[in-house]
């Protein structure tokens, strides 16, 4: 960096920022990059409100032409992601442990339509169709908050198959269309492949994914333990429950803390998740008691059994993989429930389930922080490589922040049960 684009921040000097920088960022091949990288970490860092990259030049270097230079370094450098994405996760886990990989979804809105992946669709959280990219992110859940480690950007048909529209968005011949399915399964076959910690067990939202099942099944295959919250429509086939001998357990299965005789099917009648949920074939013992801000505590009676999910079979011949399905419902007039859950850890405790599923709550927390003060919807290119320079960064600057103040602040914290697993 020259005498006359020197950032204010490394004339004050921060070893543990420079250390943290080298550690993600070492591996651009240009020194430039690494001071360009470490400026825009800084700037998210420091800089109030939006995010953009003229106001994080303005907040951490005296440079006219910094903004000039940091919008190549994000944009246009072609810089390899997945590098620092790898570091970044390793940084993490060895400050804290994982209990869980939560799937976080997110719409970026955008105006116009040359953003890579731009698009029209339903979001849930505005409640009606916005001009978007979409993504998700896959996020490590450390007792008490979430910190993003992967990405993956939607992209649609329409912008796969036009080569103008690929060549102005920079985007490289191996990325192609995915359906949301593929690229939840990307993400976790991704961390499984990277991770140095044990397995954690998957949490994610599919509700609202048309491919559901499969993806269940998806999962079972490749050995990963989850907790997914699923459509209502479902398609499950429950079981009559009669008590009696234990299933058996699974090989590749650590122990865990059981329920006193689990029960075994004698009969099988088909059904919806929701419906199953409402009003299921055995009423769990368990009441939880749910609070939010500005309402008093209510408690939760928790309805849950063991189904089976056409279409998400094990893949082994003769075998039927048998779930838990769980969900909750609140006291009042009507059925008020909430979200209705699948696991294959059916032999856990509903202690355990139930942390668990309060951690999916953490990564849309996260996402929130983000987008308040990283800068998660404040980026202003267009291209695919920049979307991706700009999250990676992001990401990182969150974990710089918050996973140390979590060491510091946190009391002693554990699950009511070490959920993971060996891989």
């Amino acid at each position: 960096m020259t005498a006359h684009t020197r950032s204010r921040a490394l004339v004050a000097g921060d070893s543990a920022l420079d250390e943290f920088t080298e550690r993600l960022f070492g591996h651009l091949p240009r020194a430039d990059q690494r001071r360009w990288a470490r400026v825009y970490l800084q700037g998210l860092l420091t800089t109030p409100g939006k995010k953009s990259v003229r106001r994080l030049a303005a907040s951490v270097t005296e440079s006219p032409t910094a903004s000039q230079s940091l919008q190549q370094f994000i944009n246009a450098s072609p810089w390899d992601w997945d590098p620092a994405r790898t570091e970044l996760l390793r940084w993490v886990e060895e400050r804290h442990t994982v209990h869980a990989w939560t799937i976080g979804q997110v719409a970026f809105p955008k105006r116009g339509e040359h953003s890579v992946g731009v698009h029209r669709r339903f979001d849930p959280a505005a409640g009606r169709i916005v001009n978007c990219q979409y993504g998700f992110g896959l996020f490590l859940s450390l007792g008490g908050m979430s910190a993003p480690v992967d990405w993956r950007l939607l992209l649609p048909e329409t912008w796969s198959a036009d080569p103008a529209m690929r060549r102005r968005a920079r985007i490289s011949p191996e990325v192609a269309h995915q359906t949301p399915e593929s690229l939840v399964l990307e993400l976790i076959d991704s961390i499984a492949a990277r991770t140095s910690s044990v397995r954690a067990p998957v949490i994610a939202d599919f509700s609202r994914l048309s491919g559901a099942a499969a993806l269940i099944g998806m999962l079972g295959r490749r050995g990963h333990d989850f907790l997914v919250s699923v459509p209502p429509t479902l398609a499950v086939s429950a079981a009559g429950l009669t008590q009696g001998a234990e299933p058996a357990r699974s090989p590749s299965r650590a122990p865990v803390r059981t329920q006193a005789r689990m029960p075994v099917r004698t009969a099988v009648h088909a059904t919806t998740a929701g419906d199953f949920a409402r009003l299921g074939n055995t009423s769990h013992p368990y009441a939880a008691l749910h609070t939010s801000p500005g309402a008093p505590p209510q408690r939760l009676r928790i309805h849950s059994g063991l189904v089976r999910v056409p279409g998400g079979e094990t893949g082994v011949p003769g075998a039927q993989q048998t779930y838990r399905l769980f969900g909750e419902r609140r006291p009042g007039p009507g059925l008020r429930g909430g979200p209705v859950w699948l696991t294959n850890m059916s032999r856990h405790r509903m202690d355990d389930l139930l942390f668990l599923a309060r951690e999916s709550a953490r990564s849309a927390a996260a996402l929130g922080t983000l987008a308040d003060e990283f800068g998660l919807l404040d980026f202003e290119g267009r291209s695919f490589p920049g979307w991706h320079h700009h999250m990676t960064l992001m990401s990182a600057a969150f974990a710089y922040k918050a996973v140390p103040v979590a060491l510091r602040e946190r009391q002693e914290y554990a699950p009511p049960l070490d959920v993971r697993r060996s891989a």
